[in-house]
């Protein structure tokens, strides 16, 4: 079946609209899925978010977006494509997405803000997706225990955004939520 979600985008959109296009997003029902265990995907998603297969980088955009709608988290950590016929172990560096652009409206205890990923989806961070430190590495929750990783432009424009508002610890709010940037 290939992908024929296109990947949403968050200039030219509100806020609302964006919450309204990822709400509507459907996917697999990977967690109710439950095959044998058939071995090694001999994929792997690389720190920068790159997919490999067999060594080589996944060139087309559409094929990574699919793989990403059947990914799954394990209770273990682990990380696995899933069908309703088979499970693969993926090895994914560092976590399987990436956050590529950002998008705010409001200030302050009033602001939200969308994060474009790298699979074509979108989340709004608040509640339902939190951010979260990791040592120094910001990740941002996704789905069912699958992160995405803040690349660094992103990073800089949050943080940047941060020092601007003047909070101690820096941070900044998102759907109600305050968000510190600095470990605790």
């Amino acid at each position: 079946m290939p992908e024929s979600r296109e990947p949403i985008r968050l200039a030219g959109h509100s806020l609302a609209e964006i919450a309204r296009l990822a709400e509507e997003r459907r996917l697999p029902p990977v967690h109710s899925w439950n095959p044998p265990h058939c071995g090694h995907s001999d994929m792997r998603i690389a720190r920068d978010g790159t997919w490999y297969h067999q060594g080589e980088p996944i060139r087309r955009e559409a094929m990574v977006r699919l793989f990403s709608t059947i990914l799954r988290r394990e209770p273990d950590g682990s990380h696995v494509l899933v069908t309703p016929a088979e499970k693969l172990t993926i090895d994914v560096e560092l976590a399987p997405f990436v956050v590529t652009a950002m998008t705010g409206e409001g200030s302050g205890r009033e602001r939200q803000i969308a994060f474009a990923l790298n699979s074509g989806d979108a989340v709004l961070l608040g509640p339902d997706h939190l951010l979260r430190l990791d040592g120094e590495v910001p990740l941002v929750a996704v789905r069912d225990g699958l992160e995405a990783s803040l690349a660094r432009p992103v990073y800089y424009e949050l943080a940047e955004l941060a020092l601007s508002e003047g909070d101690d610890p820096p941070g900044v709010w998102s759907g109600g939520l305050f968000f510190p940037l600095q470990p605790a």
